[in-house]
């Protein structure tokens, strides 16, 4: 049995794989400020639920940002080449991958192998990430599990045009004190996210099909909607998309062994 550990400025995921059963188990945790115990605390974890313990695993592969801190680690591959190994092993078409955490947005294209051809990141700004959703919903006061889903009822098409995350927020403000509907404003939100999205996307060429979505923002409804009619494609969503790097990981220790 092997591992891979994401260690992201949000969460920190361990995966645990077993080359004959495939995905054994997993885990999210909240990275907090001692990235180095939460990742070992995150393998102990699954390892406990499979009744395992550390004398079980072949080899463990660390990533995200935090990679360099997983003392437990054999390795410390970046995140780009584990998101890939992870989405072609779940969807064999997949071309486009979009990956939006809590601190970066990443648009990567892949080939029929799971290699990264070329990708484009931002990882300078909070817009368009997982942080910029929880300041628009601590602004409007909205539970952030609910957004997505509201937003789906809008009937006006607002345009947010800020691209920066403290200037979008004094944009939302206002459109509030202008009477605009919490659900027209959520759809805002989520466009304006899917609109920068699109700008990753074109510069590696414009969308290749299949497209799949990972990272915990892919959770959020609206979000996935507002990219899906940017980019006129129906979006893959993995079973759980906050631990495909993790799984890219584990699958790359896997070779290791194997």
């Amino acid at each position: 049995m092997v591992a891979g550990i994401d260690i992201g400025s949000i969460t920190t995921d361990a995966l645990l794989f077993d080359k004959e059963k495939g995905i054994a188990g997993y885990t999210i945790l909240l990275t907090g400020a001692d990235s180095r115990k939460v990742a070992e605390v995150a393998v102990d974890k699954v390892l406990a639920e499979l009744g395992k313990g550390p004398s079980d695993l072949e080899y463990i592969i660390a990533t995200g940002c935090g990679r360099k801190r997983a003392s437990l680690a054999k390795e410390a591959i970046t995140e780009i080449t584990c998101i890939a190994k992870g989405v072609i092993h779940l969807f064999p078409e997949a071309r486009t991958i979009i990956d939006i955490g809590g601190q970066d947005t990443k648009a990567v294209r892949i080939d029929s192998k799971g290699r990264v051809v070329e990708f484009e990141m931002n990882d300078k700004c909070a817009a368009g990430t997982g942080r910029f959703i929880e300041v628009m919903a601590n602004a409007l006061k909205v539970d952030l599990d609910r957004i997505g889903e509201l937003s789906l009822e809008h009937r006006k098409e607002l345009t947010i045009s800020s691209i920066c995350t403290v200037f979008a927020e004094s944009e939302v403000i206002s459109l509030v004190s202008e009477g605009e509907e919490l659900e027209d404003i959520l759809y805002g939100i989520h466009r304006a996210i899917a609109d920068r999205t699109m700008g990753l996307v074109n510069r590696l060429g414009g969308v290749e099909r299949e497209v799949v979505m990972a990272g915990g923002v892919a959770k959020n409804i609206g979000v996935v909607r507002a990219l899906e009619k940017v980019m006129d494609t129906d979006i893959k969503i993995p079973f759980e998309p906050q631990v495909i790097s993790a799984l890219g990981a584990a699958l790359l220790a896997l070779e290791k062994v194997s």
